[in-house]
């Protein structure tokens, strides 16, 4: 089978030839029809997270080791399983969430497996889907996809379960006050569709690129801000009607949080900061008691959030979310536009 792999931090990806595996156990053997070029694939390509002020977290300590195949979002057809995988079914198409931990610990018994300490994550701990066969641990990683496609299932195993995850942190106030979202990118496009799915008053984008400003009004955002702009913070707290209730900030950038933190409304204010784009920021002290501010992270969705996603993706049909397919031997040149800041939407390798 083919697969692309990291074999070297910052050089192209690595075409390698290998014997498809065959699954044991309570493996699952899976030939992928879809696999989502996510914006945390480049930070693995890169080999490292900025921290600011000239730090940065490598790949050996978060435990990431080379070669590795990139692709966690994956949808494909189960072909085989191993002898103690029970309940699957040859032939079915399936989403796999790829946030799969060790299976024992608290967190996982909870089904928050994105929470485990030892992480087995595919395309970031162990191979993923940018290959033509995949190999997944064990059935009760796999969802049905319904009437979706294969690309659109796709980025729902993160782009939409990270948007989901965070948007339910600020739900108590999204029936009744605009959110802000940070970023128009695959993220942030799919957590302004799912903000009216979940019932949410609607939201404020903001984005430095122009296109993807537009392709936020295009998708229903109440206004789409420049980040840039020297009044940012002034024009969200008038789209806002007095300041932003709560802000889910898509980019993670130093820059980015201390905006949603000067467009906040004066009191009760909440922060859930879910990109990796890297820096650091100082805030006072005294803002937290005094403006009873909360500033909280997400990463990605539990098991149960996943399957509510669905659900809601099911009965709503949320899902008018640009997605681009291109051949698994474009996976360099995917990688490269996504880094070049020229995907609207999401980029969906189809082996």
């Amino acid at each position: 089978m083919r697969s692309y792999k990291v074999c070297q931090c910052g050089a192209p990806l690595t075409l390698v030839e290998e014997p498809t595996p065959q699954p044991v156990g309570t493996q699952v053997l899976l030939k992928v029809k879809a696999s989502g070029v996510c914006h945390s694939d480049l930070h693995i390509w890169d080999g490292y997270y900025e921290l600011g002020g000239g730090k940065r977290l490598q790949l050996l300590d978060r435990g990431i080791k080379l070669p590795l195949t990139l692709g966690h979002e994956n949808v494909g057809e189960i072909v085989a399983a191993g002898p103690d995988a029970k309940g699957v079914t040859i032939g079915d198409t399936v989403l796999v969430n790829p946030w799969i931990g060790c299976g024992t610990c608290a967190a996982c018994q909870r089904g928050e497996d994105n929470l485990c300490r030892t992480p087995r994550n595919l395309g970031v701990f162990s191979n993923g889907g940018y290959a033509d066969y995949l190999v997944v641990p064990n059935p009760r990683h796999l969802f049905g996809i319904g009437a979706l496609t294969p690309e659109q299932a796709a980025p729902l195993a993160c782009s939409g379960l990270t948007a989901y995850g965070a948007l339910k942190k600020v739900a108590s106030v999204m029936a009744d006050h605009p959110i802000v979202i940070m970023g128009a990118g695959g993220v942030g496009l799919m957590g302004l569709l799912l903000v009216k799915a979940m019932g949410g008053k609607g939201a404020v984008v903001v984005d430095i690129d122009p296109n993807k400003r537009q392709a936020a009004l295009d998708a229903g955002a109440l206004a789409a801000i420049d980040a840039r702009a020297p009044d940012a913070a002034q024009q969200i707290i008038a789209a806002t009607n007095g300041g932003a209730a709560a802000v889910v900030d898509f980019v993670g950038a130093g820059d980015t949080v201390w905006l949603a933190v000067d467009a906040l409304i004066p009191k009760a204010g909440k922060i859930v900061v879910v990109g990796f784009f890297g820096g650091e920021l100082t805030i006072p002290t005294p803002y937290f008691p005094m403006r009873a501010m909360t500033i909280q992270g997400s990463y990605v969705g539990s098991h149960p959030e996943l399957r509510e996603l669905l659900d809601l993706v099911g009965r709503t049909g949320a899902l008018s979310f640009p997605v681009k397919t291109r051949p698994l031997d474009e996976a360099n040149d995917a990688l490269m536009a996504l880094k070049a800041g020229k995907v609207v939407g999401r980029v969906v390798l189809t082996p």
